[in-house]
């Protein structure tokens, strides 16, 4: 029975049933003041109490997925080692990565069954969505992720073929069910693509939460998680040796919504050498400590440069703009962000350049976003690049192989270059 499973949900919400019925019913039987019926009272009471926040905290990690697993919630994380990876059958023998020590390796479908839309039948027809763990070569992170990987991808065609990247990041509290479920990451790119408006690219669905409960914003907190490394080192150095995207950064893109859309403009403009396009979707435009992320820049004559480093309106003041395109999306009524956003806009300077989708009206919220989606993934795919580079003929797969190892009305993006 898994953390976030229905069937845990509905197990507790009826544990907590049967113990509120189970107070009532004794309740009368420890009305008298004596010590035994008071230490009896307040041992029902509290009971009662535990079983009932129990329930709410599995619905709650259920629809957030603060942690994925029961290993995950008691610290009992992955920690594998990396090695080399191997071709696999897609067509009847293995699916995806499978090789351990590889730097992606096979994951539970557990939260993928739950997601609803997603390509079924053959993948060189529909395309497909994998589970995956990655692992961080440097940080030593293991984060859940879902990839989703174009029909071109398992064509004939196509077997020596790279594909550009789009890296979706969630909010906090988030996961990648969110992106898979609610955002409808891959069911819109799958749509886009068919529908001939989008270039065959695989999308990769993780979530920047890697020190679960805490939020790091994406930051390498000194002497804490190193989110940042993990998200522009590791997960690009994972997703290469496993997958057959591009190498070269004109063809990596990343984008998120909320405190997700806030790391997909930190990530590019800090690293346009990993990431030259964004898109963020309700972000902020600088980082700070709250209840939630604790010191994330630490102490000393180092953390006001810190600071500074991840405030992009003091980056694009005081530091030369990084070549990247980016996407900010703001409602102009509904979202507390709008200022702020119109103010980045304005501040962006070349070689870098800005767009914004700004509706009317719009909240904090998914429906939002979902709304947003497709003009945001056709404007990243035009920005980025079709690779050009092939993989080597001697380690191309065989027929039959991939070298996966192991409604509304839809804004329009405004295009604002500033110099």
């Amino acid at each position: 029975m898994g953390l976030t499973s229905e069937t845990t949900v509905y197990v507790m919400a009826a544990v907590a049933v049967v113990c509120v019925a189970l107070l009532v019913w004794v309740w009368p039987r420890l009305a008298k003041p004596t010590v035994r019926q008071v230490l009896g009272r307040l041992t029902a009471i509290g009971v009662t109490q535990v079983t009932i926040i129990a329930a709410f905290a599995c619905w709650l990690n259920s629809s957030y997925q603060f942690f994925g697993s029961w290993d995950e919630l008691f610290g009992n994380t992955d920690t594998a080692p990396v090695g080399v990876t191997q071709a696999a059958d897609h067509n009847g023998g293995a699916t995806g990565v499978s090789v351990k020590g590889a730097l992606v390796q096979p994951a539970s479908d557990e939260q993928l069954n739950r997601v609803s839309g997603l390509p079924t039948g053959n993948p060189a027809v529909n395309g497909k969505v994998e589970s995956v763990k990655v692992i961080g070569r440097r940080t030593g992170v293991v984060d859940p992720a879902f990839v989703y990987l174009p029909p071109q991808y398992f064509q004939k065609a196509y077997a020596r073929q790279r594909f550009p990247v789009v890296v979706a990041l969630s909010g906090y509290p988030g996961s990648i069910f969110n992106l898979a479920q609610y955002l409808r990451v891959s069911q819109t790119a799958g749509q886009l693509q068919k529908d001939g408006q989008m270039q065959p690219t695989i999308m990769v669905m993780i979530r920047p939460t890697i020190a679960p409960p805490r939020d790091t914003e994406c930051v390498n907190v000194p002497g804490g998680p190193q989110t940042e490394t993990f998200l522009a080192k590791d997960l690009p150095q994972a997703l290469k040796s496993v997958y057959r995207v591009g190498h070269d950064a004109s063809a990596w893109g990343v984008m998120g919504y909320s405190s997700g859309g806030t790391c997909a403009l930190q990530l590019a403009m800090r690293n346009p050498h990993v990431y030259t396009t964004a898109a963020g979707l309700s972000p902020d435009y600088r980082i700070k400590d709250d209840p939630t992320t604790g010191n994330l820049f630490g102490s000393g004559l180092g953390r006001v440069n810190r600071v500074n480093g991840h405030d992009l309106m003091w980056r694009l003041k005081h530091l030369p703009a990084p070549q990247i395109s980016v996407l900010v999306a703001e409602s102009k009524h509904g979202e507390r962000g709008y200022p702020q956003t119109l103010a980045f806009i304005k501040a962006v300077k070349a070689p870098m350049r800005v767009v914004s989708i700004l509706p009317e009206s719009g909240s904090h919220n998914f429906p939002t976003w979902v709304r947003e989606m497709p003009a945001t993934l056709k404007w990243m795919n035009q920005q980025l690049t079709f690779p050009q580079d092939v993989v080597p003929r001697h380690i191309a797969p065989k027929k039959g192989h991939s070298t996966v190892r192991a409604e509304g009305t839809e804004p329009t993006p405004t295009t604002s270059t500033h110099k």
